[in-house]
This record gives C-alpha cells, structure tokens and sequence, in this order.
C-alpha cells in the first residue's frame, strides 16, 4: 500500500468510526508508540524511528471490534499496547498503522476460589489489589508491576515475583484459559483453554487479539521485603540458595546482585549499600525471624527491612528483574544487558564461574526460580559493560560455551529470543486468526515460511 493510500485509508477509518477515541497528534501517537526498547543499543537505533500513524483507546470490547474490522478491511497494521513496559520492542510497530492502547478494557470478569478472569488491559497492581481481600493474590508478576498490564505480561512477558514458587507464566497451571478476537473482517471470539491458550503467550500481540485471561492464583501472605549485604559475591550466593533451597520457609523473590550493581540504586545510598553484593528477598512474615540466623551463617548483614507499608520509597521489587536495568541506566546511559538462563544442576557453579571470568565487563545479576518443570534454578539479568555489538554478541558466547541458555533481548523477533525456533503452532494460530498478516507485522520470523510448516489443529481455531 502506497503512503498516500494508507493515509487515505487512516482518515476513512476515524470518518467511518467518529465516535471512537482516537488519537491523531502525532507526538502522542509517537508516544503510545515506544516502550523499553532503548535498554537494548543494538534495538535502539532499529527502532528509534518506528511509529505508528494513529492511535485509539476503545472503551469496550465493542469498539475494539469495530477497529479490528475496519482494519481488517482496508489492509492496515494493528499494534496492541499495555502499559508500555516491555525492553525489546514487542509493541513498537515496524510497519506504522494503527495502535490500539488496551488499558479502558481494564475490568476483572470472575473472581473464583484461587481463580480469577480479568480484562487484558487491567494492570497488575489493580489486578492483586482486586484479589488480596479476597484471600488471594498473582502467582507471579513483573518488578514493573504497577504499570504493566496483564495482556502485556501475557503477550510479551515472562514470570517474576513469584516464581521461585509457581515457574514462568507458561508453566501448566498458572494460565487457566484466554478470551480472544480474530484480526478478520469480521472479527470472531475464540474462547481457548490451557494449553491452546498458551499460543498466544509471548508473541509480541502477533496472533491474536487477547480480550481476557483466567489465571490461577496464590494464597496470600503477609510479606517482608529484606536487602541483606554481603562483601563476598560467593557468599550472597550461598545465602540466597540457602534460601531459595529451605521448603519450610515462606517466600516470594530471590535476587543476587554482585558489587558494584548496589551503587546504581541511588535512591537506598543511606543503607550505606556501596561496593557491597547484594540480597533481596521477599519472606512471609511467618518466616522472617528465621533469617537472621541463617545471615549469621553466611556472614551477611541486614541493611534494609520492609513490613507492608513501612517503606517510603519504592518497594524492594523494583530493583529486581529487570527494573535492575532501568535503576542502573539512570546512572550510566551506557550499560546494557543480558538475559541468562542456567542449568537446574549446575546454576550455583556457573554464576560462580561467569562472576569470576566476567566481572570486570559484566555485573552478575542473578534471579531464582523454578522452571517449566517445578526445578529450582537461577535466571541471570546481568549488567553489561557496552562497547560494541561485536563485544557484546562475544560474551554472549562465553555464557554458551559454558553451558549457559542466552534468551537475546538484542533481537526484533520473537524466534530470535525466547522462543528460540520456528513452532508451527504458533504460526498456524496466526494463519487462522490473521491471515492478512496486520497484527504486529514482522515479529513472527515463521510468517515468511509459512507455507513450508505443517499443517497443526487447533480445536475450536481452524477447523
């Protein structure tokens, strides 16, 4: 489509639907156009000068409908966006169009016993803020949880808080069922269970509409947030294990930091937390007076100490995951970052090990969980010294060669990261529900080989 016909397509779309909420100036559209995209220098200069050409917020799934047909028909792009915290470019559009900001569909539909069903647009911190009365909260959530949106977790996200219980949002049992709309002229709701439901999850907004979500949920706890400070990485090391490995202690984050990542936390210099490795945890407050010992043990000492609603500040959680980037590159605009996943049966070794070999270049930042399988393990979010591309696609191979998974969050598409290959699955979900290829076009690699896969059902998708 020609620029002229696209534009001329745009204004036939706000003509035909007047009483929608769009946006049309372009700052704004700009705007509602980026998320955390520049964490990555090799993203940034990719995406800098991607946007989209209008933007609207619907207020109902009605509208949203309307949308998607009236895109469906002229042939133009649709972009999905949350809350805008994603870190590799999973809303930025690479071939302008429409966004739709999906925050008015923010209801919360059932609220069941350790269940719940919420609209995609809700965010997570309305969304625990629904269930706590009610004897429940989220089984995990992102550090950027007051922001991000539960479609946007879903479609772009991973785990977080949480996980060191409950795995990845993938993990069977976390995600219960999806409500989604088809990118057609004439747009159909497919209501999807676990597992089918799981081929929308992490990609990018690329094949399907997300509407609504049913998440299982976690009894609620009383929590204490703990940074404990050590001035030895391999003792921060051996604590949070210590920690993460006792089943009668009641917790819901693990994260290692080794010095000088507690330097770039200006907002805890008081806790007078300079050049010292780092813990923060997140303990039931039935567990807590059980740490000191264990700190004793490891040679630790507490610097900060949290009972709900005794802090200030922000909450502990927002420097863990990657808001441990966001903190450092307020201080130095030219650090970047990893994403590491280690072996379930040698991750203490090999956090030791890249510490050790890397430090001078990388800050070990390590996050425990559980993984797919309910093993407990460790995720890295290292720090990185940035010099150049070349460098950085170096180290990543060190990590490799010593047995280490790298998740690249330095690539646009959704095979090159996370996912890691090709699933026809996933592409079989989008050819059945956008098979003018309009959502977040140029995300899914699998797209361009779509004729070479085979043939998947999906019931109640393509038949």
């Amino acid at each position: 489509m020609s620029d002229s016909d696209r534009q001329s397509a745009l204004a036939a779309l706000v003509a035909a639907l007047p009483e929608l909420d769009w946006i049309k100036a372009a700052p704004k559209v700009k705007r509602l156009s980026r998320d955390f995209h520049w964490f990555s220098p090799v993203l940034k200069p990719q995406l800098e000068e991607k946007f989209a050409e209008l933007a609207v917020r619907p207020r109902d799934e009605t509208e949203l409908a309307a949308v998607v047909a009236a895109c469906a028909k002229a042939r133009v792009p649709l972009n999905l966006r949350g809350g805008g915290t994603g870190n590799y470019g999973q809303l930025i559009p690479l071939d302008g169009g429409v966004m739709v900001d999906m925050t008015r569909l923010n209801a919360v539909a059932a609220m069941g016993s350790g269940t719940v069903r919420a609209q995609a647009g809700i965010r997570l911190g309305d969304l625990e803020a629904y269930t706590r009365p009610h004897g429940w909260e989220l089984r995990c959530m992102p550090s950027t949880w007051k922001l991000a949106t539960l479609g946007g977790l879903f479609g772009g996200g991973f785990g977080g808080v949480g996980s060191i219980n409950y795995g990845p949002l993938a993990a069977p049992g976390n995600v219960l069922s999806v409500k989604m709309m088809t990118m057609e002229e004439t747009p159909r709701i497919i209501h999807l269970q676990a597992p089918d439901a799981l081929l929308l999850h992490h990609a990018y907004g690329s094949n399907g509409i997300v509407l609504e979500i049913e998440l299982a949920l976690a009894p609620c706890h009383d929590w204490i947030e703990r940074l404990d400070t050590f001035t030895d990485f391999a003792a921060a090391m051996a604590f949070a294990d210590a920690l993460a490995r006792s089943p009668g202690l009641v917790k819901r984050q693990i994260a290692v930091f080794a010095a000088p990542v507690l330097d770039y936390f200006s907002d805890l210099a008081d806790a007078n937390v300079s050049g010292m490795h780092g813990v923060i945890s997140v303990v039931g407050s039935e567990s807590d007076a059980l740490l000191p010992t264990m700190l004793t043990q490891h040679a630790g000492h507490n610097a900060l100490r949290y009972a709900e609603g005794e802090n200030s500040g922000h909450s502990l959680i927002e420097y863990c995951w990657n808001h441990t980037t966001l903190q450092a590159l307020k201080i130095d605009k030219t650090l970047t970052y990893l994403q590491t996943a280690y072996a379930a049966d040698d991750y203490h070794q090999q956090a030791l090990a890249m510490e050790t070999q890397l430090s001078d270049e990388v800050m070990s930042h390590i996050e425990f969980l559980r993984d797919m399988n309910g093993t407990l393990t460790c995720s890295g979010l290292p720090l990185v010294r940035y010099s150049t591309e070349e460098r950085l696609n170096a180290i990543m191979d060190i990590y490799r060669s010593q047995g280490i998974k790298i998740n690249n969050p330095h690539v646009i598409h959704i095979e090159d990261g996370k996912q890691g290959m090709v699933r026809a699955d996933v592409v079989a979900m989008k050819r059945a529900c956008d098979p003018h290829n309009l959502l977040n076009p140029g995300k899914l690699r699998g797209w361009e080989v779509r004729e070479t896969l085979p043939d998947v059902h999906i019931p109640g998708v393509n038949e």
